[in-house]
């Protein structure tokens, strides 16, 4: 016989799938709009949000290497010293650092942020997993092994499946901690540079690692970081936007949690 807790979690899935009629036609209307396309049109279709924010990245990245490399040079005529090409300035430790701090502290806000999730809760935010309900996150993968549209970790089980459940946690925080060292090796050069035309002492990546100057460069943007997602959660409860992922639906209570 299944559990109360089996049960609950057939009524909540049942539920879901009583869609209101303007969800049935935004439904319907995207399987038109995938049907009615196929190749290239099809994959940036279905493609799309990914391909913008990389779009966005690209842009962004270009922009951050040319204004960069332009205040790199700026800096280095005011202090008497030879300007760089583009290609030298993409190897010093201006760039190198700039680039690791910033990836360091979105890759900690983002790892933490799924580990966060699966353990914490917030009253009426939709980045909250529901308090009451079953959430389907929070099911035993082990049901779904017969399932051939499972993952195959799923499917394979044991150790494969030990890892793939931690999988997108423990790949964000594998990025930070590659981020967080290129930022120490970056900042070491960057400081090396500034310290060799004035005879001053350099340091190894290590070294710069116990300096302030380090800790400055990553607390100021961890705090941005953990203040946005922050807000982002206790926004939520009030606010919304119609038809995106990250929003409850317009008409959701301020008390109801998750999506």
């Amino acid at each position: 016989m299944a559990s109360s807790t089996d049960e609950q979690f057939t009524q909540a899935v049942q539920n879901e799938r009583q869609q209101s009629p303007s969800s049935i036609r935004a439904a319907a209307s995207r399987t038109r709009a995938v049907q009615q396309r196929s190749g290239v049109r099809r994959f940036l279709f279905e493609n799309g949000l990914t391909l913008a924010a990389l779009a966005f990245f690209v842009m962004s990245f270009a922009g951050q290497i040319i204004t960069g490399h332009r205040t790199y040079n700026g800096a280095q005529r005011d202090h008497g010293q030879p300007t760089a090409t583009l290609g030298a300035y993409l190897r010093s430790g201006a760039f190198v650092e700039a680039t690791a701090e910033n990836w360091e502290s979105e890759f900690l806000q983002m790892g933490l942020f799924v580990l966060l999730t699966a353990y914490l809760h917030q009253r009426g935010s939709s980045e909250s997993k529901s308090i009451e309900e079953p959430d389907a996150v929070d099911r035993d993968p082990r049901e779904a092994k017969n399932d051939p549209d499972a993952p195959w970790p799923v499917r394979r089980g044991g150790v494969w499946l030990a890892l793939y459940r931690h999988s997108l946690g423990g790949a964000l925080l594998l990025l930070f901690v590659l981020s967080f060292a290129a930022h120490a090796v970056g900042g070491a050069m960057a400081y090396n540079e500034a310290q060799l035309p004035h005879g001053g002492a350099t340091v190894s990546a290590a070294g710069y690692l116990v300096t302030s100057q380090f800790w400055f460069e990553s607390f100021q943007n961890w705090q941005s970081e953990f203040f946005s997602v922050a807000l982002l959660v206790l926004m939520s409860i009030w606010l919304r936007q119609q038809g995106s992922a990250q929003s409850k639906p317009v008409a959701a209570s301020a008390r109801d949690t998750g999506e």
